[in-house]
């Protein structure tokens, strides 16, 4: 017991290194490699939400009855990273990426054939729910598989494929589709293959019985062996506080995509300088998310998380001021200098602060609570400027200080180095070995 804890501790500094990302990235283990590609490869599969609103008007439903549909599908993936949480920790990364997408697999292609409104509908939400079920149980792996000071830069790398197969979905769909002869059998058929594609994928390259390793840290961690894991999340008061800062940053955000282009519509601007904002935050994160990192996950949590979604409030304020061609650029440049200092650090926190018992579930559910963000912002937004209009700004801009403050309070960067979450399993070990290693190491 005591050799394995000093070889850990002699591998200490190399790790406080905090290497840049071809460094991070090749030595990480065949595992965490997998997650990463397998991420991108299932955003770039997932274009079933782009292309659903068309697919159904093409087949002579109302637009009304499109828009429902489109809707639904984004409560199934709300329930769906809620329910991969709680599966995260019971099935592991493997068992719930084949099951989350075999189920996807048969639920696209079915839509092609089902009779009726409802069916299709019952379908489509069984379908967003599927797909994310297997979100975070791979964080959770490659949170586990990831030493704990090069957690900041493996999730922008995790971000990195997220945005890059965002990018590539909607053209990989529309080569499917105008191969198909402007077909949408192609299409949907394509994104079964590409969801069949990444189950096998992660039943060959994934480790079974990874949750259960990590398992064993449970009793060490003071989290109770008896005690139900949701119990122990919500006692947690701290991370629970995180949630809420999570949120109401997530509400913040959604307004960049509904909001912003509704009233950049309304004042009479022209839309270029709406799709110009969007682009150029697309090439800020794109280029200089991942250099970034390099440095800022030297930071501490707090300083990391607080600039976040402080710079995140002064862009949305800017918006505040008369819109015009500048105030839309440099609002938009403003938060994403906050997106892309903080994002990795805010999405990586979870992990850090989680006991490992817990970790998919603390993972899932800051998921669970930044998609019902993305969800209800919309609706929030609009609601908010058919009545106070241009106010709006104003008002989200207090959310944002709101998520700022919550945020800066719940982190506790103690947790960085806690014992629990210090020790990570090295490159290619087997199962057993991470859970030889996690038994071994002390109680926090």
């Amino acid at each position: 017991m005591t050799e394995k804890t000093g070889a850990t501790q002699e591998d200490a500094p190399d790790r406080r290194e905090s290497p840049g990302v071809r460094i991070a990235f090749s030595e990480s283990s065949l595992a965490v490699k997998a997650v990463l590609a397998g991420v991108f490869i299932n955003r770039v599969g997932g274009f079933l939400q782009i292309f659903l609103v068309l697919y159904l008007t093409a087949e002579g439903y109302s637009s009304e009855n499109a828009a429902l549909a489109l809707g639904v599908y984004g409560a199934g993936s709300v329930v769906g990273v809620l329910i991969g949480g709680l599966l995260a920790d019971r099935l592991g990364a493997r068992n719930a990426t084949v099951l989350s997408m075999t189920s996807t697999a048969v639920m696209v292609a079915s839509v092609l054939y089902l009779p009726t409104y409802q069916t299709v509908l019952a379908a489509v939400a069984l379908c967003g729910l599927a797909s994310q079920i297997y979100r975070p149980a791979s964080a959770a792996l490659m949170a586990n598989l990831t030493p704990d000071d090069r957690q900041i830069m493996v999730f922008a790398m995790y971000r990195f494929a997220l945005n890059m197969g965002a990018i590539a979905a909607p053209l990989v769909g529309f080569g499917l589709y105008h191969a198909g002869g402007d077909s949408y059998t192609l299409l949907f058929w394509g994104e079964a293959v590409i969801a069949l594609g990444y189950a096998a994928f992660a039943r060959l390259v994934l480790p079974a019985g990874e949750a259960r390793a990590s398992g064993s840290k449970s009793e060490e961690t003071g989290s109770g062996g008896s005690a139900s894991q949701q119990g122990t999340l919500l006692r947690d008061y701290r991370f629970v506080v995180y949630l809420f800062a999570a949120l109401f940053g997530s509400i913040v955000y959604a307004q960049t995509q509904s909001t912003l282009p509704l009233e950049v519509s309304a004042e009479g601007i022209n839309i270029f300088w709406y799709t110009l904002a969007v682009s150029v935050n697309g090439l800020i994160v794109i280029v200089c998310e991942l250099p970034l990192t390099k440095f800022t996950q030297h930071w501490r949590y707090r300083v990391t998380v607080g600039l976040s979604y402080g710079l995140i409030a002064m862009g949305i304020a800017l918006y505040g001021l008369p819109l015009g061609p500048a105030v839309i650029i440099c609002g938009t440049v403003v938060w994403t200098m906050g997106e892309i200092i903080g994002g990795p650090a805010v999405f990586s926190y979870p992990a850090v602060a989680s006991p490992l018992r817990l970790r998919g579930q603390y993972i899932g559910s800051f998921q669970f609570m930044w998609a019902l963000g993305a969800a209800v912002g919309p609706v929030v937004g609009g609601i908010l400027l058919g009545r106070i209009g241009h106010s709006v700004w104003l008002v989200m801009a207090c959310f944002a200080v709101l998520s700022t403050v919550l945020g800066v309070w719940s982190v506790d960067d103690s947790k960085k180095s806690a014992p629990e979450n210090r020790s990570a399993p090295q490159e290619n070990d087997p199962p057993r070995q991470c859970e030889e290693q996690s038994q071994s190491s002390p109680p926090a």
